[in-house]
């Protein structure tokens, strides 16, 4: 797609959310409505409609790359949460897409054909991924970062080796998702961050975060670009400024941020032709104590006066998606509908 496209939301001053599951949330059936691709379509564009957003943006849900794979595995779906590898799988399997994954697919379809939104895919990165498939993931980063390697540590190759299948998982999933009609991907990496990755051993090279992380993802991005389709990139972790830069060298149409950065430093390390989103505290709008509906005003006021200052495309929204609290529902959709006023 022509890149202009989002710098023109950006100069429109477009605010949105990721508020598809909100949405969601209000409907009485709405645990089976992800299995239906039409009904889980509904959803999205109604989401679209509320929020005002010509994207739509589907339910960041990170754990279905996960499900999709351990089923293949033979894993029975009540483990599958709580299942983490303990060696390293040595064959190949064949991974098919679930039903929620087809639904996904379904959704997309709808919305490429018989709405005039933008349609938007979803996907988990490789190392948010491979983190989820191993107890410990943090000693063998560690242990890679100071020099072992797969023939030294058992851990380091159970690693590299879920990495492998993590990145295969993702890219069969998002190829379904092109082929369904998505224009644009949110490719959600959270768990590249401070927490997984050593600051001290970054400060002396970020070798093993540009082989856990970076090579993988520009993988993933040439697969976009392939299929002339678009890059969003989310991470809400804890970032230092080399993950930063290293994030807007994938040269994404918009990267997705956590309330933990300061956009309008992060100008600086971005492109201009890359639109900043975000990154209101979200997660704590279920809570008065945490984010008044004045707090919303403030924070909201300083980002667009500050990214107005920085000159920098910029579309104000959530710093991650917006999830339906349970008896807190209102007042997170007052919070939202505060920022989309600002």
């Amino acid at each position: 797609m022509d890149r202009q496209y989002y710098l023109d939301l950006a100069a429109s001053g477009l605010k949105m959310p990721i508020g598809t599951h909100l949405v969601l949330h209000e409907h009485a059936d709405h645990a089976i409505i992800p299995d239906d691709g039409r009904r889980l379509g509904g959803v999205i564009e109604e989401a679209a409609r509320r929020f005002r957003c010509p994207m739509a943006l589907p339910l960041m849900d990170l754990k279905l790359e996960k499900e999709a794979l351990l089923l293949a595995r033979g894993i029975a779906a009540a483990e599958i949460d709580s299942f983490h590898f303990s060696e390293t799988p040595a064959d190949d399997w064949e991974i098919p897409l679930t039903r929620k994954m087809n639904a996904v697919c379904g959704a997309i379809h709808y919305i490429a054909n018989e709405t005039d939104l933008l349609p938007v895919g979803m996907g988990i990165g490789p190392f948010s991924l491979m983190t989820k498939l191993i107890s410990d993931p943090i000693t063998p980063v560690y242990l890679a970062g100071d020099g072992a390697t797969a023939g030294d540590e058992e851990e380091v190759a159970l690693l590299e080796r879920l990495l492998e299948v993590s990145s295969k998982t993702i890219r069969l999933y998002l190829n379904a998702q092109i082929q369904a009609g998505a224009r644009a991907i949110i490719l959600c990496e959270p768990a590249a961050n401070k927490v997984y990755f050593s600051p001290n051993q970054l400060d002396g090279s970020y070798e093993v975060f540009d082989r856990y992380v970076m090579r993988l993802n520009h993988g993933i991005r040439e697969q976009l670009a392939a299929a002339d389709v678009d890059l969003i990139f989310h991470d809400c972790g804890e970032l230092t400024d080399g993950m930063v830069r290293r994030f807007a060298g994938l040269d994404p149409a918009m990267i997705s941020l956590g309330c933990s950065r300061q956009l309008w430093e992060d100008a600086a390390l971005v492109s201009k032709s890359t639109v900043l989103f975000g990154n209101l505290p979200t997660k704590q709008f279920y809570s008065d104590e945490l984010v008044s509906l004045a707090k919303v005003r403030e924070l909201s006021s300083q980002l667009l006066e500050r990214m107005r200052d920085a000159g920098h495309p910029f579309i104000l929204g959530s710093e991650c998606d917006v999830l339906s609290v349970p008896g807190y529902e209102q007042t997170i959709k007052a919070k939202v509908e505060e920022f989309l006023k600002a």
